[in-house]
């Protein structure tokens, strides 16, 4: 018996010439086809997951890297030496986001090339205005641009380094360019009017000086696109043939106003998505606010898909004190194809103003409120007969709503996303009602009024819930968490993220019950306790998740070269 060879087995991979993929015996399909068909179709996670089997996949892994499209890092903040051993594994990515917060000019430099058509770069703070330069003259084939810069001393530098770039980057479709800790006036990224490519769909841009703002989209406005410059985008034949490429603006303001609504209407008509925000330092005064006429005026934009205009609190506690029911009426009218909503600061506008929204777009998709003290449970009222595909509701920090607006929506046979964020009269009734929900998959409950007992029933719930917040919701201890996690069968299975930060009744044994509970913890990838209960073990968890992928990443490329080194 012991001189019998043992036959392979049949399907087992084989080795393969030299230069080709590594040899995985025992595994019942040809390397070749594991590579093409499963390794290539892989995330990232998945693939260093799969590195720890054994040596041989460890090196399929390795090889798999080279041919991924897209690098994210973004979770970790990486330095340079570290960035620098990883980047050359990925070979044939075209899309890179990376955290720069450690990283310097040369760390950066060494990512771009040819190849990258996305680039993402998050938290620049370290990096000099030259690396703007650096993009355009490597990067000519980049199609879409984030930019999270950090103000200096020198806004004369970053505006011609920034200009250089575009120069260089001529078919650029999306650019989106923040620049923090600034003053608005100094750092104009109006200035690049001129310079924007024709291929130009998406332009995002903070801050922005609103008077500005009106002459950088006149000059939009005055002709300088055309058809012929349009890219995959079908235009209507009787729109004649002056038109604008760009489709989606996004706008972070010092203050709103008639004017400028007026002109982004009248410039760019052709506009499907519009975020503007604006963040006052004082009370707004006329000329230079928001008024019905301002709003009245986007029924202008007859393609207008996305609408957002919100009023942040960020310098100044201030609201659009001038936009009343009948603002939010005319806009329902004129704008009724629109599919997403988000309306944010509207202080005097009442039920009879939002619930037009609703009732008017028959298409309304994603309806999102914010900071509305007028807005009750009213505005509600038989809304699922008036707006079947409602598939996003959002009703954050509206001190009016209670459980009953909820209940409005318990016959939903679409909504899979439901926040009630900051809207402190929701209370246990409202989780009734929305364990009727059988489609919903991200519920927020952050600061309800809720107790054990709430969370009792919305455990014994049938929902598919993916995505749970319970944030600042204070009566809530952890036999209310025990009792959501086993309830039922159902959220055991679909749960993947939970926050229950700034809870004072969860203690560390509820926590310790998480990592006992293998089914839960397996599928809960994140515990967000925001400074609250620092020093528990699970708080770590997603920290550790994110070293142990970085250790995979340097194991395979450390392998990799010791491979070479002794081949």
């Amino acid at each position: 018996m012991n001189n019998v060879k043992k036959k392979p087995c049949i399907n087992t991979a084989t080795a393969v010439s030299e230069g080709g993929l590594p040899s995985l015996e025992g595994l019942p399909l040809p390397d070749a086809i594991i590579f093409s068909e499963i390794f290539s179709k892989l995330e990232l996670e998945s693939l260093c997951s799969l590195a720890c089997v054994s040596r041989g996949l460890r090196s399929i892994v390795s090889q798999a890297l080279s041919t991924l499209p897209s690098l994210d890092l973004s979770a970790i903040s990486l330095n340079g030496e570290i960035l620098d051993r990883i980047i050359p594994k990925f070979r044939g990515v075209k899309s890179v986001t990376i955290d720069c917060l450690r990283l310097d000019d040369s760390s950066v430099i060494r990512i771009l090339g040819p190849h990258i058509q996305e680039l993402n770069l998050l938290k620049c703070a370290s990096l000099s205005y030259n690396i703007l330069s650096s993009i355009g003259k490597r990067c000519p084939n980049l199609r879409i641009l984030v930019l999270e810069l950090e103000g200096e001393t020198s806004p004369e530098i970053f505006q011609k380094n920034l200009i250089e770039m575009l120069k260089g980057i001529l078919c650029l479709e999306s650019l989106s360019i923040k620049v923090r800790g600034t003053e608005l006036a100094a750092y104009d990224l109006t200035c690049i009017d001129l310079f924007l490519p024709q291929t130009l769909k998406l332009l995002e841009l903070q801050p922005v000086n609103e008077q500005d703002a009106i002459l950088f989209i006149k000059v939009l406005g005055d002709g300088k696109n055309n058809p012929g410059h349009l890219v995959n985008f079908a235009m209507p034949s009787n729109l004649g043939r002056t038109c604008f490429t760009l489709l989606r603006l996004s706008l972070v303001l010092n203050v709103m106003s008639d004017e400028l609504i007026i002109s982004i209407a009248t410039s760019l008509p052709f506009l499907v998505e519009l975020d503007l925000e604006d963040r006052p330092s004082t009370e707004p005064k006329l000329p230079r606010d928001l008024t019905n006429t301002g709003l009245q005026s986007l029924g202008l934009i007859q393609h207008l898909t996305s609408l957002s205009i919100a009023r942040s609190r960020l310098n100044y506690p201030a609201s659009f004190k001038r936009v009343n029911d009948l603002g939010l009426m005319l806009l329902s009218e004129s704008c009724r194809g629109l599919e997403s909503v988000k309306l944010g600061g509207f202080s005097t506008v009442t039920d009879a103003g939002f619930s037009s929204i609703l009732c008017s777009c028959y298409n309304l998709k994603k309806f999102e409120v914010r900071n509305a003290p007028l807005m009750s449970d009213l505005a509600f009222h038989d809304i699922i007969g008036a707006v079947s595909p409602l598939t996003d509701l959002r009703i954050l920090s509206c001190n009016l709503i209670t459980s009953e607006a909820v209940a409005e929506l318990a016959a939903s046979t679409t909504l899979e996303v439901l926040a009630t964020y900051g809207c402190r009269s929701i209370a246990n009734p409202c989780l009734g009602y929305i364990s009727c929900l059988g489609t919903l998959t991200t519920l927020n409950l952050g600061g309800a009024d809720i107790t054990d007992n709430g969370l009792a029933v919305l455990g014994k719930g049938d929902l598919p819930i993916e995505r749970l917040t319970l944030r600042g919701c204070v009566r809530v201890t952890d036999r209310g968490i025990f009792s959501l996690l086993n309830g039922g069968e159902k959220i055991k299975k679909t749960l993947s993220s939970l926050d229950i930060g700034h809870m004072p009744g969860i203690s560390d044994r509820e926590l310790i019950c998480f990592n006992d509970s293998i089914f839960v913890i397996a599928r809960v990838s994140r515990l967000d306790f925001w400074n609250y209960c620092r020093t528990v073990h699970s708080v770590a968890y997603d920290g550790l998740e994110l070293a142990a992928l970085l250790w995979l990443l340097q194991g395979i490329i450390a392998e990799s070269s010791a491979q070479r080194d002794h081949g």
